[in-house]
């Protein structure tokens, strides 16, 4: 085993270990400057095993597993350059790629040379690539054997490992491609099923929200900027007359006039205040529409609860029986209505019982309306015209109400509410229309989709932070505003946070990352 100044000496320079001779591809390819930072031979593996934190340079699958006519394998790091020399052959062909540039190559196994795939080959110089870093994509067929047999051809380079989940990303994110926000974006847009969500994701991903925190961020810097010109002319002025001077307005010297913008610090700080509660305001439209509106089907037994759930569906997702009390459970799942993703729960019948077992289902089926966005009462039209005071079931006061009727039914007699028979399907298409304009009123009319600042529960937490420590800064006086300077740091912190300027925390990282693909 050699030393291990041989294996430094191995390791940054062109000459192999084992031969102890000029490698001259090497020396062609470092002429170029292209040379690879932590080039390694294949025959350092048995030398020489590198850890994870030294093995820098990363690759996955960036496309589904499955068959399908092209899969992209994507490499980043330092070694990408050799991870295109090692496994990509073609005769006559230059020693550097072209950057940029698509280039047909044959896929090879860097130990037996033998031809695994016919590929399009594409190489990101860095700075100039998603992740900021030298990146390789290799276009190959996606079967299941020939994937297999790539990826274990990269698996053979000693300084190349398997990305974790979201790590390509956040190489992007820690190289200042992407800031968090941006990331989120990203990630809502490959999981966005609908067309609102994908609206407010665009907007994510191309850095509308970030150029509007880095914009709040940046005014409440100002009024500190103020705020630290008072504390520094305060040593000048006696503390007893500072707000005296202030109030009256005195400003025949520079000292004066900085003190004056001190007091406009309060007035930014107000203003900064009332546009951060405008967007707290908003009914968390922007978090709704991102993960899914809560629509909760409740009535009696026997309404017409799963039929109508099947309908939605498209498909028997639920049994349906004449028997009451079919339903035990809380079913769900998510559909698109008129464009946007709708999270369907399907409840027991509410009625007073001894089974207990459907006690417990009508519990669920309470605590489900009480938790959804919206609910929707079903209710059978014959039983609702025969019932004595027309009431089976107390109906919440903003919920909306489904009439399901029989074949042969009076028109007459029908109230002004949603009807329709499940089983003709007449009423069906109207009944759908009018829930779509529903959705769109609450949480479409009004809503800005090109820059929403709330898309996610933490920008929420981090936005009320702020506000909380710019009230603290108003409430202070001028006498104190050493102490209140504080206060400004901690909101322009609480801003910064959200874009991930101001976050330290790898555990934040972490969880935001870790949802995404191992490819991405």
């Amino acid at each position: 085993m050699p030393n291990l100044a041989s294996v430094v000496l191995h390791r940054s320079s062109p000459w192999n270990g084992r031969l102890h001779r000029p490698n001259r591809l090497s020396l062609r390819f470092r002429a170029t400057g292209y040379t690879s930072r932590t080039h390694t031979t294949l025959s350092a593996k048995s030398e020489h095993t590198l850890s994870d934190a030294q093995r820098r340079t990363i690759y996955a699958l960036s496309t589904p597993p499955g068959k399908a006519g092209i899969a992209v394998i994507r490499v980043s790091g330092p070694d990408a350059l050799d991870v295109w020399r090692r496994v990509t052959r073609k005769k006559k062909s230059q020693d550097t790629p072209t950057p940029w540039m698509f280039q047909r190559r044959h896929v090879v196994d860097p130990e037996t040379e033998e031809r695994l795939d016919d590929s399009l080959t594409v190489f990101f110089k860095g700075p100039k690539s998603f992740t900021t870093e030298d990146t390789l994509e290799l276009h190959i067929h996606s079967g299941r054997a020939v994937l297999s047999a790539v990826l274990r051809a990269l698996a053979k380079l000693p300084y190349c490992r398997p990305a974790v989940p979201g790590e390509f990303t956040r190489r992007a994110f820690e190289g200042g491609r992407l800031d968090l926000t941006q990331v989120e974006g990203l990630r809502d847009l490959i999981d966005a099923e609908t067309e609102a969500q994908r609206k407010v994701a665009v907007s994510g991903a191309e850095g509308t929200a970030r150029a509007r925190y880095v914009a709040l961020r940046s005014q409440i810097l100002e009024c500190l900027v103020f705020v630290e010109g008072f504390i520094d002319f305060g040593e000048d002025v006696d503390d007893l007359g500072q707000e005296a001077m202030i109030r009256e307005g005195r400003s025949s010297t520079d000292s004066f006039v900085i003190l004056s913008q001190a007091v406009l610090a309060h007035d930014r700080a107000s203003n900064i205040i009332k546009c951060i509660r405008s967007h707290l305001d908003d009914n968390r439209r922007g978090e709704i529409l991102r993960s899914g509106i809560k629509l909760a089907i409740f009535g009696p037994p026997n309404a017409g609860k799963s039929s109508l759930f099947n309908f939605l569906a498209q498909r028997d997702a639920a049994i349906t029986s004449p028997i009451p009390g079919t339903t035990r459970d809380v079913l769900t799942l998510t559909l698109d209505i008129g464009g946007f993703p709708v999270i369907l729960s399907d409840t027991a019948g509410l009625r007073e019982t001894l089974d207990t077992v459907e006690q417990v289902g009508v519990g669920r089926a309470g605590n489900a309306v009480k938790e959804a966005d919206l609910s929707l009462c079903v209710l059978s039209l014959p039983d609702v015209l025969s019932s004595p005071d027309n009431t089976l079931v107390r109906v919440p006061d903003e919920s909306l109400t489904f009439m399901e009727y029989s074949d042969n039914h009076d028109d007459s007699k029908r109230p002004q509410f949603w009807t329709a028979s499940l089983r003709t399907l007449e009423g069906t298409q109207s009944f759908l229309d009018g829930l779509a304009q529903v959705l769109r009123s609450r949480y479409s009319d009004g809503f800005d989709y090109a820059s929403p600042l709330i898309t996610h529960a933490r920008h929420r937490d981090f936005l009320e932070q702020a506000v909380m420590h710019l009230e603290e800064f108003i409430a202070f006086s001028p006498s104190e505003v050493d102490i209140a300077a504080e206060s400004l740091r901690y909101a322009a912190r609480a801003i910064g946070s959200v874009s991930g300027l101001d976050v330290s925390v790898d555990e934040v990282l972490g969880g935001i990352f870790s949802s995404f693909c191992v490819g991405k």
